[in-house]
């Protein structure tokens, strides 16, 4: 069962947030403008206070002028043999990499390759009922609970899933997800199109 994260190798969303932003010399105000996304939220998310989705990382990383690989090192991509299958293979050991934002941690589970559409990795949400902003992008997701217990919520519903429970969606309704129990769920997610 994988175990709650927290080595050396984790990078948190919101002050790389905060350095890009004031890098760029860009306010709240302005950036929130930009994305869309309300003042308060966006200083929540630099403080550590609330978590942010990764459609919507894409988004502030897109007004900000850079890529989702500032938010998830900077490892080459790289580039497939011209008529050759597109394969990756990524052992256990080789995901060290992981991506924090206010009690939510992203493992990547596979590499970046030109030409793959499929964004898997292992979310860790802590407990604590936070909710992270509603977003909508295009795509498909598809969520598959390890352990734990989360509300998801999809448009006005709200569902209760547990150990074994899965979703699936066109992820152009707004959504959200949240953990009001007392341990780290662990979730198998997978999504269209890739965040970066």
């Amino acid at each position: 069962m994988p175990e709650r994260p927290g080595d050396q190798d984790e990078l948190a969303v919101g002050p790389r947030i905060r350095a890009l932003r004031e890098a760029a010399g860009l306010s709240l105000r302005k950036l929130a403008s930009l994305t869309g996304l309300s003042v308060g939220f966006l200083s929540q998310v630099e403080n550590g206070q609330s978590s942010i989705a990764l459609s919507t990382l894409h988004n502030v990383a897109a007004a900000l002028g850079q890529s989702m690989s500032e938010f998830f090192g900077d490892d080459e991509t790289p580039e497939p043999f011209d008529d050759s299958p597109i394969f990756t293979l990524t052992r256990s050991v080789d995901r060290t990499r992981r991506v924090a934002s206010s009690g939510w941690h992203y493992e990547m589970l596979s590499a970046r390759v030109p030409g793959l559409v499929l964004e898997p990795m292992l979310v860790y949400i802590e407990p604590g009922g936070r909710a992270e902003e509603p977003s909508a992008h295009p795509g498909e997701e598809f969520s598959y609970v390890l352990r734990g217990e989360l509300v998801y919520r999809v448009g006005d519903d709200e569902y209760h899933l547990g150990p074994g429970d899965s979703f699936y969606m066109r992820s152009s309704t707004l959504h959200s997800i949240r953990n009001d129990g007392t341990e780290t769920a662990v979730v198998v997610s997978v999504v269209t199109p890739r965040h970066y």
